[in-house]
């Protein structure tokens, strides 16, 4: 029974489910969607970073990999381009840079939480608030899956497709007088 071949209905069907991931993977509004997404996240996660720069730079340090003398400058920095990369992101301009920026970012604070949970080091991430959750693979997974919003973004994201939902939306609530 093993060899029997599927009739022409669950082929179709078959062939159908990987057709529609491929669609959905390549879905421009998926990309818009995601591209809001992970704006906000990382305006979000920017929001409580800027005001205190000096709470933000005893996060980093409790990672032991930046050398001491960059620190205050990453703890000023990097809000700022999270902040400058989400705004980006939302309205869609330079998005596939801002993409780029966030992807690496993203693989750069996976790599310092992955050498501190080799090393043991029962710290804080440091990622939303200067208090923040304990490292773990739960922040590891997070910050891949983003990654993959971002691949996402990058290589499906039309810039295009907000001035064409403007001209749908604004073409639809028109009232012309005879």
């Amino acid at each position: 029974m093993g060899g029997q071949r599927l009739s022409g209905r669950a082929k179709g069907f078959e062939m159908m489910i990987p057709a529609f991931i491929r669609r959905m993977i390549k879905s421009e509004y998926l990309a818009f969607v995601l591209r809001i997404y992970l704006g906000y996240f990382f305006i979000y996660a920017s929001l409580s970073k800027i005001p205190y720069p000096a709470q933000f730079a005893e996060a980093i340090a409790q990672y032991r990999l930046i050398p001491y003398m960059l620190l205050n400058l990453g703890a000023v920095i990097l809000p700022w381009i999270e902040l400058i990369t989400g705004l980006f992101l939302i309205i869609g301009f330079k998005s596939r840079s801002s993409t780029i920026l966030i992807g690496l970012l993203l693989i750069m604070f996976d790599v310092m939480i992955l050498i501190n949970m080799y090393q043991g080091a029962p710290i804080t991430c440091g990622c939303y608030d200067v208090v923040g959750e304990p490292i773990g693979w739960k922040k590891v997974l997070e910050n891949v899956l983003m990654l993959v919003f971002s691949v996402q973004i990058y290589y499906s994201d039309k810039p295009e497709l907000l001035s064409r939902l403007k001209s749908i939306v604004g073409t639809g609530s028109r009232i012309t007088s005879a």
